[in-house]
């Protein structure tokens, strides 16, 4: 399925090679995804290249306007993904190519309009930078849980552009986070793979790949395919 109009969409490694068309009738705008763990080497950019890939997959391009980075809280600047990383996303048929860690600066969390984070520690420290994020700052899982309890008829049709449903989404999750709390804390927590075998690393990423799949489906309004 090809999303209705086109879109915009970058992320890290992709600078010149941004998708940039406009929504037929609608302004050009955008909705940007931060996703946020320690070093910027494992989790997050496992989780950055797979919401790409499964946006892609849903709606031919990254577009509608989403625009999908990663940084850390300790970034190793510069840094290339771990390789058991890559290896991962090569499972998952996603591209690692082109990807640099960053740390994450006040600039990112204000351009942002959803953070989905590693940990709940990821969480507080981006919410304790200010810049009024704290309605817009979520773990991964967290958003996950609150994602399933909306009901996608409320939301606004793809045909209004992803923008405005990605918009309307975290706003239904912001209102529900009081009252679907996580049945433990560890529920909320991806671990960090850091230094682990690549089986671990492969835990992972299915962890991630699972909590982000209902995300993408109500963000996008497509269903994975079969």
């Amino acid at each position: 399925m090809t999303a209705p109009g086109s879109g915009r969409g970058i992320g890290n490694g992709e600078s010149a090679a941004e998708i940039t068309t406009t929504f037929v009738g609608l302004p050009r705008d955008s909705f940007r995804i931060l996703h946020v763990s320690t070093g910027n080497v494992c989790r997050s950019p496992i989780t950055e290249r797979l919401t790409r890939h499964a946006v892609r997959e849903r709606l031919g391009i990254l577009g509608g306007g989403l625009i999908v980075e990663s940084a850390g809280t300790w970034g190793h600047e510069g840094a290339p993904m771990e390789s058991h990383a890559e290896t991962v996303l090569a499972d998952f048929g996603a591209d690692a190519s082109g990807f640099t860690g960053r740390e994450l600066l006040d600039e990112h969390v204000i351009r942002a309009d959803l953070v989905l984070t590693a940990t709940r520690d990821h969480r507080a420290q981006v919410i304790s930078m200010g810049h009024s994020a704290g309605l817009r700052t979520f773990t991964l899982k967290e958003f996950t849980r609150l994602v399933k309890a909306i009901d996608p008829a409320t939301l606004p049709p793809l045909e209004e552009g992803v923008v405005i449903r990605a918009r309307a989404l975290v706003r239904a999750a912001a209102a529900l986070r009081g009252w679907l709390l996580a049945p433990t804390a560890e529920a909320d927590e991806v671990y960090d793979p850091y230094g682990a075998p690549l089986t671990f690393f492969r835990s992972i990423g299915d962890e991630i790949h699972q909590a982000l799949d209902p995300v993408v489906t109500a963000l996008t309004g497509v269903p994975a395919k079969m």
